[in-house]
């Protein structure tokens, strides 16, 4: 049995990728609305998330970033939706996940830069 979760990455921090140029607008609980770019998408288990960074963040360091993760849905017409993670353990996977996709795309760049 693998050990390592079933995850499959999307174009993960990709300057060059269509998705660098969508934005989402999220409408925040005090009903706030944030513009987000979309980071990337992945699959966790049988669920996908997507994880945005509010457009305001962009020049920040990676340190002090702050992105929003949901669960991601597209229905059979392929229009998107996301919800909310409310489960602790659930969260914590996703993140935890997240931080590995970011230390390989990490790793990936530092390799190309030896290669080179």
């Amino acid at each position: 049995m693998n050990d390592k979760p079933n995850t499959t990455p999307v174009n993960i921090l990709d300057e060059d990728d269509d998705m660098e140029d969508i934005r989402v607008t999220l409408t925040l609980e005090d009903n706030q609305e944030v513009e987000c770019k979309i980071l990337t998408i992945f699959d966790l288990e049988d669920q996908s998330y997507i994880v945005l960074m509010p457009e305001e963040n962009e020049d920040n360091d990676a340190e002090e970033t702050e992105v929003y993760i949901y669960r991601y849905f597209e229905d059979e017409d392929g229009n998107p939706s996301l919800e909310d993670i409310e489960d602790d353990e659930e969260y914590e996977a996703v993140t935890d996940r997240f931080e590995e996709l970011l230390d390989e795309a990490d790793w990936e760049e530092l390799d190309d830069l030896l290669d080179d």
